[in-house]
């Protein structure tokens, strides 16, 4: 049995915001006291820190059920599939559908129903859920998606990571800066054609307070009443790069795969030279040196879209050659991801 990705798309929002639209806004610490260097120099060391140039939001009239619907047409279009032949279609996100200004997380029904009947699904053993999992939420619902197909509850699967953080953004937050829009779909399935997924691993961190690293707060300048994404950054840039390299080897040497024959490693567009980092030290593991050209990164121009960022550039490489990267049939490739909870996995698999 192989179980594989058999179609991709995505949605990413045409509306851009550079950093430069920053310039004006009043920054905070997390005490409530305004930052007094000139904002150019916040960020510009953002950028260099980063590498975020510029970021993607959904449009006003918008919510993520809007480009998730966009993708998973695509995904199913590309997989030559009939939807009503789907068995679990599996939504990660993080902060449900929210409207413009609403400030209230809408998560009733769950996204996942919405999006069956978005696609206008009328099997009722097509069931659909939602995924609540921090960045790594569409990695663990493909790995979901493998289980079921393994057991024999599933022949096919869609799985969705989209998230719109533009909508929880504290803008007197730094951090601010970082967050994104996007929707990445694929179709899971059963079939004769050799690869697929080779070995998965997940861990969860919480023992020494990783669980409060990423997590709903009020505004930096004491803003009433709505709650917004807050992140300690310096906290989970190291605990990424303690951790995450040792998720990645523990998930290659299962699936008894040799680190010199991994062509790409798709990783959570979290931060540029974080991203890099763990993959240098991944290499480190082996005393070898990172290859040229194994990580590809879009994290300069779209942000960082949470559980969207893997499958968006999995399907932008995988059918653009986007900045000059492919993937072949055969190929040997790594899916790996970190974030809210703190949870960290990884995928071994085979194009």
């Amino acid at each position: 049995m192989n179980i594989k990705i058999t179609g991709t798309g995505s949605s990413i929002p045409e509306r851009t915001k550079p950093n430069e639209q920053f310039s004006s806004n009043s920054f905070f610490d997390a005490t409530g006291t305004k930052i007094e260097n000139p904002n150019e120099e916040i960020i510009e060391k953002f950028q260099a820190i980063t590498g975020i140039e510029q970021r993607r939001y959904i449009k006003d009239d918008q919510t993520v059920s809007d480009i998730a619907l966009e993708a998973a047409l695509k995904a199913i279009d590309n997989a030559s599939i009939d939807p009503e032949t789907l068995d679990y279609i599996i939504f990660a996100h993080n902060v449900g559908d929210i409207a413009l200004n609403s400030n209230q997380v809408n998560t009733l029904p769950s996204l996942a129903s919405k999006l069956k009947a978005g696609l206008k699904i009328t099997n009722p053993e097509c069931v659909a859920y939602d995924l609540l999992f921090g960045c790594p939420g569409w990695v663990e619902g493909i790995i979901q998606a493998k289980a079921f197909i393994k057991a024999g509850m599933a022949q096919k699967c869609l799985v969705i990571g989209a998230d719109t953080l533009s909508r929880v953004l504290d803008q007197s937050d730094r951090d601010s800066m970082i967050y994104a829009d996007g929707a990445g779909a694929t179709i899971i399935e059963e079939t004769e054609d050799v690869g697929g997924i080779l070995s998965h691993k997940t861990v969860t961190y919480t023992s020494d307070g990783e669980a409060e690293f990423i997590f709903y707060g009020p505004a930096n300048d004491k803003g009433e009443g709505t709650k917004y994404i807050k992140m300690f950054g310096r906290r989970v840039y190291e605990f990424a790069l303690s951790k995450v390299p040792l998720a990645i080897q523990a998930c290659l040497e299962a699936s008894g795969e040799s680190i010199d024959d991994v062509k790409k490693i798709f990783i959570h567009q979290a931060n540029l030279k974080m991203d890099d980092a763990i993959v240098k030290r991944f290499y480190r593991l082996y005393k070898k040196p990172i290859p040229k050209d194994v990580l590809p990164m879009n994290i300069q121009e779209y942000g960082n879209s949470s559980v969207a960022t893997i499958p968006t550039l999995f399907d932008l490489i995988r059918k653009e050659k986007y900045q000059g990267h492919e993937v072949n049939k055969g190929d040997l490739v790594i899916f790996a991801s970190v974030g809210a909870g703190m949870n960290i996995n990884a995928i071994t698999y085979r194009i």
